[in-house]
């Protein structure tokens, strides 16, 4: 589906915005029309934008009391019709882990923007990092599964904020904008296209809201207030919604949809984009994500330039993690190396899928990861 710009939505055209701006518009051309938030930094400007353009959309915003409270306003507001949203950082995303594994076994789509500040704990709010990767997939306890985004460019903020919505609204899951401080307060010319592809909710009066023979596994799912006699439950339950908290059969017939509707579609999801990838046996493959990619791709064209035979995989989806493609990736260099804002997240993964050696660079101070350094560093490894 798609659908044409109103008066709500940006008229298509060039922008020129920042990142903040960029998710706040996103998040209206989806369709979003409820946010309930806390401001934390470096994510309230996503907040006060939202609630200046949600006066001229009929939108809801609801000021929560705090992060958890903000969460659970937002699966309420899922389950009664609306396409909802929160936006945080790291100290208000660790306190809505246990409402994450709420939605995720309730299949409420709900989209959750994570702007990433150095931590642990209150860490420098207003300093970058990439430190929540790991925290978005393991935070809840049990087995479930996200989408999440990481965007290297405003124009990506816009874009994956609205694919964030649709993958949530597809496949009933919560899905994540992985951003960071520098993404929120980068400022760069966006295109908004003329008709914008958006995923609607799925309802079909009567049928079973937890439960489905449909191969993609995926429930219709209704709404309150439309009649239908809805059980919206925490504890394990049957396809109506009813308690069976004992029983094992229901238990693990329950979870492994909830996982399989997501790992049967990852092609459909998973989204990778190579730089120079085309060779074999390349010097070096850099595996990179988020704003740390921007820096990445510059050091690569630097040392092309200078005859090393050196490419990059970027990883636009973090969850589910592109297991294939870094897999194929290993195969073409005997070395593979990975720039995080963080002590060494995302490599853990490539080590786990990739049969060659796994190189980190780590930074940890709440700066960006410059291009001379990842430059220098390759040249090391090379």
């Amino acid at each position: 589906m798609g659908k044409e710009a109103d008066s709500g939505v940006l008229q298509a055209g060039t922008y020129y915005m920042s990142g903040s701006e960029a998710v706040a518009e996103g998040a209206v051309a989806a369709g979003c029309r409820y946010y309930g938030g806390y401001p934390i930094t470096p994510s309230s400007g996503i907040m006060e934008l939202i609630a200046s353009r949600f006066r001229e959309v009929g939108g809801v915003f609801m000021q929560m009391e705090d992060e958890i409270a903000s969460i659970c306003s937002v699966i309420g507001a899922s389950w009664a019709g609306a396409k909802a949203m929160t936006a945080t950082s790291g100290p208000g995303l660790s306190l809505m882990m246990e409402a994450l594994g709420y939605a995720a076994f309730t299949e409420a789509p709900i989209v959750i923007v994570d702007i990433q500040r150095a931590g642990p704990a209150t860490g420098q709010a207003t300093h970058t990092a990439s430190g929540d990767i790991m925290q978005v997939k393991w935070g809840s306890h049990g087995d479930y599964q996200v989408v999440a985004y990481s965007p290297w460019s405003v124009q990506e903020m816009f874009d994956m904020t609205v694919q964030a919505f649709n993958m949530a609204e597809r496949f009933r899951v919560p899905a994540f904008v992985m951003g960071s401080e520098t993404m929120v307060h980068l400022k760069e010319q966006i295109r908004v296209p003329r008709e914008i592809p958006t995923i609607e909710r799925r309802k079909k009066p009567g049928a079973a809201p937890f439960d489905t023979e449909e191969p993609d596994g995926v429930p219709p799912m209704p709404v309150f207030g439309e009649g239908e006699q809805l059980l919206v439950t925490g504890s394990t339950h049957d396809g109506y919604g009813f308690r069976k908290s004992d029983d094992p059969a229901v238990h693990e017939r329950l979870v492994e949809r909830l996982n399989l509707k997501v790992l049967h579609r990852r092609d459909d999801i998973v989204e990778v984009e190579s730089h120079h990838m085309e060779e074999h046996d390349l010097d070096c493959v850099v595996v990179a994500y988020g704003f740390t990619a921007r820096a990445a791709l510059f050091a690569v064209e630097r040392l092309r330039e200078s005859g090393r035979r050196v490419g990059l995989l970027r990883l636009k989806t973090l969850w589910p993690f592109a297991d294939k493609e870094v897999e194929m990736a290993g195969k073409r260099t005997r070395k593979i190396f990975v720039p995080e804002m963080n002590m060494g997240q995302v490599s853990i993964m490539v080590g786990r899928y990739a049969d060659c050696d796994v190189i980190t660079c780590n930074q940890v101070n709440g700066r960006t990861l410059s291009p001379l350094t990842l430059e220098d560093e390759l040249r090391k490894v090379i």
